[in-house]
């Protein structure tokens, strides 16, 4: 299986930024990292091993990108206005850099990718699906994390509203709706520890009222807010998608 790294300078977050893909041919995936995470973390964490039968049988390339506005989130790096430019800044980075660079490694300049993650990495999935619905076609939410504001413990300002989907969906309307209801969203989550499923009960709520489809799937109190649940889940579903 080939692995590929690369990296540049992004006016849009002002620092280096690696991206890192796994596989070669497949359905592009774009894998978000958990709030600290690197673009290698998922390998670390031996989620690539877990998605191995779909890389080598060419279902699936993954791709990863560092979680810049998940760490600044986290380490409550600068102002609460800092962290929320950040998040919308790093939005806009995925949408008109990530992307075009998933495009152009898959030779396709058309080409809609999968999004997925875990955690804060559920809730980049997501955004980016909503906020970005002609780049992405479905996103995989595990244990997501959707309402930043209580998580952090900030009043969210203007940045914040338009990186958010609870934030900015029910004032959705217009061609970009149109679009994300032609999107799928699904949102697993366990019952274990450290888990808050009503997160993911409150994102379905506010897709539902817009007409987005999207499936809610509880998983057993044998599964904790962690990586060995994500390793379990995120072949399952992927298989599901790509098929």
């Amino acid at each position: 299986m080939t692995k590929k790294a690369s990296s540049w300078w992004s006016d849009r977050l002002q620092r280096e930024i690696s991206l890192v893909r796994w596989g070669n041919f497949g359905q592009p995936v774009l894998l978000f990292p958990t709030a600290g995470g690197d673009a290698e973390e998922i390998e670390r964490m031996l989620v690539i091993r877990a998605l191995d039968p779909l890389l080598s049988a060419g279902r699936i390339k993954i791709y990863s990108c560092d979680s810049v506005a998940g760490a600044a989130l986290a380490s409550k790096e600068g102002s609460v206005e800092h962290r929320c430019w950040m998040l919308n800044q790093f939005h806009a980075y995925i949408a008109h850099e990530v992307v075009p660079a998933i495009q152009a490694d898959c030779g396709s300049e058309g080409i809609e990718v999968v999004a997925a993650g875990a955690s804060i990495g559920g809730f980049n999935a997501v955004a980016v699906t909503c906020r970005y619905p002609h780049l992405f076609r479905a996103a995989l939410g595990m244990s997501g994390t959707y309402d930043l504001e209580r998580l952090m413990g900030f009043k969210g300002n203007e940045d914040y509203y338009f990186s958010s989907p609870l934030a900015f969906l029910p004032g959705l309307d217009g061609p970009l709706l149109d679009t994300l209801r032609n999107r799928f969203i699904v949102m697993p989550f366990g019952q274990g520890r450290w888990e808050n499923p009503g997160e993911s009960w409150h994102m379905a709520s506010v897709l539902g009222e817009k007409g987005v489809p999207n499936r809610v799937d509880p998983w057993s109190a044998d599964y904790d807010h962690d990586w060995p649940t994500w390793r379990e889940m995120l072949p399952l579903y992927l298989d599901d998608l790509v098929a």
